[in-house]
């Protein structure tokens, strides 16, 4: 399958190269080629299947905490079935029909048949041919294809699942047995130890019902994928045709060249009590929230552009045909897809398809917030999720010598003790034939070479951090690497004041250090630097560096904050309608779960975050973050009652979810920005759903709330 996909993607490459050369040839509008997602009236294969399953269904009642008599949409692999691939073909020999006749002696290209969940294809061609398509009788809608983007471990504990779900149902050992999660991301690292299958004496048997493939590639080799990470795919057609495709970097395979699929994968269903080792220290040992449940990855998106809805579709249309029991996208548009409504754009209507075939769709709600209306995540069929922070923190000082404590981050050990370390600012320590004239960017210590080691050795550097960080034009990493050429004792940075509201993750370095996130505190400790200098009355030459510190460290958490909090980044309700910003009566987000540094497994070869480069693993934050928790939730309510619905079980993790903080209180919702602990109020439903997740009371949730498809066109 996988010589076949890429002989078909080297031939999609030359066309839509050949494409690109005739629009510039010709000067008429209606020669540019663009991507349109093209849906038939006919109903897609899944409805036929959701027939049979319903008449199924009512064979079955609830069975409260058996896995026995699993219902799983036929009992059969869907692409093994007989019936299932007369229909594929069909539906291609139909697609491409319409389009001989509509396009008749004209060029075009198909990308993408989709028969499962939506009955359609992807095609490149001009507008004209694209209003030619949305004449006929047989089309129920045509839509230029859009871009799509990703959304970017103590959790188990903060959540209950060590002593109260996996304990009640068997232990990690077996939680999630049996259920298949798909990924719709940019890919996997198979090489992980979080998605190996011999790391527990448990066995691991791959489910009957799922049938999907592993590709193999050079980046992606036979042996992969394994009885954890059962299925691998990506689909890339859109992006290729546009000439946008970089398979040095973004990979034409399921492997995970980004870091962010390899990080949600695993928090939802990495190995339990895989070490966490990152820049030589350790953190603990990782978990996702169904361990035992198996992966299946539908690489859509990619580093260097994101991802395009026709891929995005391709992908899920996959996931559904191969049989994962829940989709996890941490995903969203790059803006609002347009038209009547904001349900009816492609993507969600192959998820609807989807619920409708039994499959538990989660998606994260998108880092828009704090402002109402910022939702990406629209319909009611998908369960949003919104991101908290928890209860575990890194916390850094540095301690000056007038017996003031900074705070800061940086996941960094502390100096000594017992000893306080001169402070020696990097302007201050210029080499002779280095100045700010010739490098006005010298203080965020990039370049060893422009410094006086005899001056820097043994003391601590103190280094500027720019807006340059932020845009990734200086480097965290380069810095430490710098300070330690120079035998510096430590690294300090302080943040330049034209740095606002930017909220700074702790960041891993590999020797004594802090980074001074706030432009206030920054001034504090600047000023007791510049007071502590000695000059030379007549030349204003520094003579003595007067100033000292030590840095208590940041490798030690702290689990006595407040949580959980809705994140500033959190997007928010009401539901928006259509682009006009109207209400759509929806509510937005479902719920709300971990998502604010959050401790996943990273790609060997990720470059998403320049500091954990390298690194196997990674803290990232984001509704991306927050999605796959409930992902991994999910799976283990589908094991325990294999006859929920995805209504059943987004009705279990609603009614259950908690409106009060650890310790008691109303949960608080960031409102901005700056300051953000400084800017909140108790969360409302547009702010947090439901509420906050829990796990332990979904898995005995009571009352179910049930319903059927019509519920969303009603």
């Amino acid at each position: 399958m996988g010589s076949i996909y890429w002989v078909y993607l080297v031939s999609a490459l030359c066309f839509g190269l050949f494409m690109n050369t005739l629009s510039q040839e010709d000067s008429g509008s209606d020669t540019i080629t663009s991507v349109y997602i093209v849906t038939l009236k006919q109903a897609p294969a899944a409805h036929y299947f959701e027939e049979e399953l319903r008449r199924q269904s009512h064979h079955h009642r609830f069975n409260h905490g058996s896995t026995s008599g699993r219902l799983n949409r036929l009992h059969k692999p869907r692409n093994n079935s007989r019936s299932h691939q007369k229909s594929s073909s069909y539906n291609s020999r139909v697609h491409d029909s319409l389009l001989r006749t509509a396009l008749r002696g004209e060029k075009y290209l198909k990308l993408y048949s989709y028969h499962y969940l939506i009955n359609g294809f992807a095609v490149l061609v001009t507008p004209e041919q694209a209003n030619k398509l949305s004449q006929r009788r047989e089309v129920a809608n045509v839509v230029l294809d859009f871009s799509v983007r990703t959304a970017t471990t103590h959790t188990p504990q903060f959540l209950g699942l060590t002593k109260g779900a996996w304990s009640q149902e068997g232990g990690y050992e077996t939680a999630g047995e049996g259920i298949v999660i798909g990924f719709i991301d940019t890919g996997i690292d198979p090489t992980h130890p979080s998605f190996a299958d011999d790391v527990s004496e448990h066995s691991y048997p791959v489910p009957a019902h799922f049938s999907g493939i592993c590709e193999v590639t050079r980046d992606f080799p036979s042996g992969s994928c394994n009885r954890k990470l059962v299925g691998a795919r990506h689909f890339a057609a859109s992006a290729i045709t546009r000439g946008i495709f970089n398979s040095s970097q973004d990979y034409a395979s399921p492997f995970d060249g980004d870091g962010h699929g390899t990080h949600t994968a695993s928090v939802a269903a990495g190995n339990h009590g895989i070490p966490v080792v990152v820049a030589g220290h350790h953190f603990g040992n990782a978990s996702g929230m169904a361990p035992h449940s198996h992966i299946a990855v539908y690489k859509a998106l990619y580093k260097s552009f994101g991802g395009f809805a026709a891929d995005v579709v391709a992908a899920i249309d996959q996931a559904a045909q191969d049989g994962v029991d829940i989709i996890s996208l941490s995903i969203t548009p790059n803006r609002r897809p347009p038209g009547i409504a904001t349900f009816f754009n492609p993507i969600d209507m192959a998820l609807l398809s989807a619920v409708k075939a039994g499959i538990f769709v989660v998606q994260a709600s998108g880092n828009t917030g704090p402002s109402p209306k910022s939702m990406s995540s629209f319909s009611p069929w998908i369960f949003t999720v919104g991101a908290t922070s928890h209860d575990r923190v890194y916390a850094n000082s540095i301690i000056v010598g007038n017996n003031v404590t900074i705070p800061g981050v940086g996941l960094a050990p502390g100096t000594d003790t017992d000893k306080m370390y001169t402070l020696i600012s990097a302007l201050h320590a210029l080499c002779n034939d280095t100045t700010l004239a010739n490098d006005m960017y010298v203080g965020e210590c990039q370049d060893s070479s422009n410094f006086n080691q005899e001056l820097i050795q043994g003391n601590l550097l103190i280094c500027s951090y720019s807006i340059r960080f932020v845009l990734g034009l200086s480097t965290i990493k380069q810095a430490v690497e710098t300070a330690k050429n120079l035998s510096a004792a430590g690294v300090v940075f302080y943040m330049d004041p034209f740095v606002i509201g930017f909220q700074l993750n702790p960041t891993p370095l590999k020797m004594p250090g802090i980074i001074i996130p706030s432009p206030d505190d920054s001034k504090i400790l600047l000023k007791y630097y510049n007071s502590s200098l000695e000059r030379d009355g007549r030349t204003k030459k520094i003579v003595r560096f007067g100033a000292v510190a030590s840095i208590s460290g940041g490798l030690k958490a702290n689990y006595r904050i407040s949580a959980p909090k809705v994140m500033y980044y959190s997007a928010r309700g009401p539901d928006p309608e259509d682009s006009f910003l109207d209400d759509a009566d929806v509510m937005k987000p479902n719920l709300v779960a971990p998502g604010n540094l959050i401790w996943a497994a990273w790609s060997s070869l990720g470059t998403d975050s320049i500091e954990f480069q390298g690194e196997s693993f990674a803290m990232m934050s984001g509704t991306s973050m927050a999605a796959p928790h409930i992902a991994g939730l999910a799976a283990l309510i589908k094991q325990k009652f294999p006859h929920f619905s995805p209504a059943a079980i987004a009705s279990a993790l609603s009614t259950t979810a908690s409106l009060n903080d650890k310790n008691g209180g109303p949960i608080m919702a960031q409102h901005a920005y700056t300051s953000p602990d400084l800017n909140q109020s108790p969360a409302t439903p547009f702010d947090m759903g439901s509420g906050f997740v829990n796990a332990t009371s979904a898995l005995d949730p009571g009352l179910i709330l049930d319903s059927s498809k019509s519920f969303c066109f009603s």
